[in-house]
Formats: C-alpha cells, structure tokens, sequence
C-alpha cells in the first residue's frame, strides 16, 4: 500500500485547487493513502475531500521559518514510513520537513532553489501550464508524463445533518431562493468589488423576492457592515460562522456571487452557479473551477497588476464594474 504525504498551501482558494491532484492519485492508486500536512485552520476543506486519509497540522504559519519545530514535526512524520511527499507551494521552507523526514521521493517544483531537498524535482513551463490546478494536478504523474487528459473540477462533500444544524442554529430560513454574496478578499482591496456595487445588486435581488447573505469571516465585518448599510434587508453572517459553517450554508446557496477569493473556489467546488468578479488578479491563473461559472472583469489595459492595493490609486478595474454587470451575468446562468 502507498503511503503519500502532500504538503497542502495555507490559503483557502489553493488548497481546493489542489484537490483534482488527490483524485488522480487515487484513480492510479486506488489503495493508495494520502495524507495531508496543513495549517489546522484548513481542516474543514481538507475533512470534505473524499480522497484524503489524515490530516497533520503544521505547527508553524507562513513566512516562519522555525527550524526546531520542523525537524520534531519530521521525525513523528518519518514514523509513518512515507514512500511519497509532494510538496505543493514553491518555497524551501515547505519542502524541509519531507527532506527532514528522509521521505524517498519527494516530488515538486523546483521553486526557491529546492536542489537536494526535492530528489523529484519538474521544471514548469508556465505555457503548457497556465493555471495554478493544472500545476498542482501534473504532480500527481512521473515526471515527463504530458497533461493529456482533462482535469476535473474540485470537489468538496457536504455533511448535511451538521449544515441542518448551523440552519438551526441561526434561525436561517430556506423558504426564499438564496444569494450568497462573499464581498472579502484577504489578499487586498484590489480584489474586493466596492460595497455600493454589492449593495445595488443586493437591493435589486431582494427587491425580485430573493434573499441574500453576506459570507466571509471576521476580516470581512467592514465591508459586509458597509453592504448593509446601503441594503438593510441583506442578512450579514459574516464573523457568525466557522468555515465550515460557511461551506455548508453556501451549498444551500441558488447562486452565489464573488470576488477572487477563496470562497469562490469553495464556491465553484460545491458546483453552485457563480459570478466571480476579478480586478487586480487573472481569471487565467485561479478561475473559478466549475461548468455554471461566469467571470467579470473589466479587462482594462492596467490589469492584472496583482498587487494588493491599486498601484495607480483610482481602481478602476472595479470601481468601474457596476452592478448592472454581475446582475447581467447570473441572469445568463439560469439558461
């Protein structure tokens, strides 16, 4: 039986592209253990992939380098006699503890100079593959096998006695058709659509006899307080819900409407209709993985800058984009 370790991203949207990875490993190895080393706030995306056996929190957060703590993390890891580590993000620090571990094949990337601590290690051809998934989903075959198959889309299961609770817990009603709007974007606030905009759209929904709930976590109070300002008939749960609270109550969702997010892909993942709404970033690196999924952007010429804040103060690419736009597009994913 094989046993493979995946060292996971920490960010949300990441670590969903990286699940396509896992059900090609099962498909050619069917017997075949995966297990999962992640930040532990990532333990309610990694419990609804099917393909995953365990998950072992990382002790350490992004950008720690905390060489005493991996090197007692590898030697409980080398314990569990791993024939496989595939090491997804790109620094040398990720790739440390499967090479701390003595792990014999460690596959990825060759990254941040990883000579020596990846024995397995591919060098990408960023045309052959553009998206970040695709990246992730060629680990998972020998090195010079070319992508000719079609990846499959994420996917994340629900369990629908625990999402029955939260319901019940927030006093949700399911009696109206549900929007989801997830106005945050941790990455900056050149990918977070304005409030006005969101409000508008908000408005025009509940004035068509739909409700709309605000999803997002502590970090999106702001702007979901500014939404319901403008539109004080949203329901904002944002900061109310775990993440995987967030999951399950968006998988009730009719559609759900996003900035590039990680919420998105868990949006996309669950297989509900979306709007994702791009600024700063590429739908061409991160889209949203799924078949009902629309992208708006304005496509101006200062775009994507992917930097975290406008460089030229004015963000246009999503001041410029109204409501009328994204309202446009979910209206095309009813046909």
């Amino acid at each position: 039986m094989k046993r493979i370790l995946i060292v996971a991203p920490a960010w949300v949207g990441d670590a969903i592209m990286a699940q396509p990875l896992y059900a090609r490993i099962k498909a050619r190895h069917p017997d075949a253990l995966i297990d999962v080393l992640a930040p532990a706030w990532t333990r309610p995306l990694h419990a609804r992939m099917a393909e995953i056996n365990d998950l072992i929190d990382a002790p350490f957060t992004h950008g720690e380098l905390k060489l005493r703590e991996r090197w007692a993390l590898a030697r409980q890891i080398k314990a569990r006699g791993y024939h496989q580590a595939i090491v997804l993000p790109n620094s040398l620090k990720s790739a440390l503890v499967p090479f701390f571990a003595g792990i014999a094949k460690r596959t990825g990337w060759l990254g941040e100079m990883r000579y020596g601590l990846l024995n397995d290690a591919r060098e990408l051809d960023p045309i052959l593959l553009p998206q970040m998934a695709q990246r992730f989903y060629a680990l998972g075959a020998d090195a010079g096998v070319p992508l000719t198959e079609a990846m499959p889309f994420p996917v994340l299961t629900i369990n629908a006695d625990a999402r029955d609770a939260t319901v019940r817990k927030l006093g949700l009603s399911l009696d109206t058709p549900i929007v989801a709007i997830c106005p945050g974007a941790e990455y900056g606030p050149a990918k977070r659509w304005p409030a006005v905009h969101a409000a508008a759209l908000a408005n025009r929904l509940i004035a068509e006899g739909q409700q709309v709930w605000l999803l997002g976590s502590n970090k999106d109070q702001e702007i979901c307080s500014e939404i319901r300002q403008l539109a004080p008939q949203v329901l904002d749960l944002a900061g109310k819900t775990s993440l995987a609270e967030a999951i399950d109550l968006m998988s009730l969702a009719s559609s759900v409407v996003c900035n590039d997010s990680g919420l998105m892909h868990v949006a996309a993942a669950l297989q509900r209709p979306l709007v994702a709404v791009f600024g700063s970033s590429s739908p061409s690196f991160t889209p949203p993985l799924a078949i009902k999924a629309k992208i708006v952007t304005l496509d101006l010429e200062c775009s994507p800058c992917f930097a975290r804040v406008c460089p030229l103060g004015h963000m246009n690419c999503l001041n410029q984009l109204e409501a009328d736009l994204v309202y446009t597009a979910l209206n095309k994913l009813k046909t």
